[in-house]
């Protein structure tokens, strides 16, 4: 197994990639074609010991930013990592790729270059959303800001997939984002997905509200990327909020930081669960072939959970999975 990492993409690059990689490459079996800046990823594989024979550097002199127009990057900036790397992909020299870079290019590159599956109307990008009840899956996260009711019963399709064969959770739980449980809630685009997905061979549990959506009440939470992407950021800003007000509550006095050497070991477990390098990366679901984007601010920890989570997909055969269920 061969996968290709994107060694220019994000705000850590390449520093925090190549050793989040040589970190997968020595814990795992498998080979990596690592993408980018010849000069600067061979500097940085100097510091490392690991075998030679399992990495390839695929040298790319450009680099797409978040400034980027994501459509035009892909087009005019042929020789930027993220380019070189999806191509590598299409061509089929590596198994999935991996990158921390700019989410709309990768989605517009995933689109261009690696294509959808057939029969698959719109890519969609999941995120991990944990939940007291465990781990979530979020799709769309952004990618699809206008959708119709066909894709949002695709995305429900494509978790709920995604879940059972990477996540291992058995006829997992599919929930529509809307604004009440009761069926006929919501607009036009809900009612209408409501119905598909109802019709679908899934675990389809209705309706699910914001309020229930951290409790874990479903597996697969299917959304529009607008509803997708505002759900995942403002549930992290709630997150970021509420440690950094506990922590002033923590250090106000003798008394309470007492209090908080006492509970320090759950706050750690909690800081844990709610954490994204825990998590590695976001799976572009409905491409051809496995693509993970990691968080553009990724660590070594978070980038090596990323391929691991590109392994997974691979392993369990995802794509195929897909390919036959949309065929039904």
């Amino acid at each position: 197994m061969r996968i290709i990492v994107d060694g220019m993409g994000g705000d850590n690059a390449p520093v925090e990639i190549v050793k989040g990689a040589i970190d997968a490459l020595n814990e795992y079996d498998i080979d990596l074609i690592i993408v980018g800046k010849e000069d600067l990823i061979n500097k940085e594989l100097e510091k490392y010991q690991y075998p030679k024979e399992k990495v390839e550097v695929l040298n790319a002199d450009d680099v797409i930013t978040n400034e980027d127009d994501p459509a035009l990057a892909i087009r005019r900036k042929k020789n930027s990592s993220m380019v070189v790397g999806l191509k590598a992909l299409s061509e089929e020299k590596g198994d999935a790729f991996v990158s921390a870079g700019s989410t709309g290019a990768l989605l517009a590159g995933g689109l261009f270059i690696v294509k959808r599956i057939k029969g698959i109307d719109r890519a969609a990008l999941s995120s991990v959303y944990p939940t007291t009840n465990g781990l979530s899956l979020l799709v769309d996260a952004g990618a699809n800001t206008d959708s119709k009711a066909e894709y949002l019963q695709q995305f429900g399709i494509m978790g709920s997939i995604y879940m059972e064969k990477v996540m291992g959770i058995q006829n997992p739980k599919v929930g529509l984002a809307n604004v009440g449980t009761e069926e006929g809630k919501g607009n036009g685009l809900t009612k209408a997905a409501y119905d598909l997905l109802k019709n679908s061979n899934i675990n389809f549990i209705g309706n699910i509200e914001g309020r229930t959506m951290p409790l874990g009440e479903a597996d697969v939470i299917v959304a529009d990327g607008f509803v997708g992407n505002m759900i995942l950021k403002v549930t992290e800003g709630v997150a970021i909020s509420l440690f950094s007000e506990l922590k002033k509550v923590f250090y106000e006095n003798t008394k309470t930081k007492i209090g908080a050497s006492m509970l320090k070991p759950g706050l750690k477990e909690l800081k844990r669960k709610t954490d994204y390098t825990e998590y590695g990366g976001a799976p572009l679901l409905g491409t051809k072939k496995p693509i993970i984007k990691a968080h553009g601010s990724s660590n070594s920890y978070a980038y090596k959970n990323a391929i691991n989570q590109a392994i997974s997909f691979i392993n369990n055969d995802v794509i195929k999975t897909i390919e036959d269920n949309i065929n039904k």
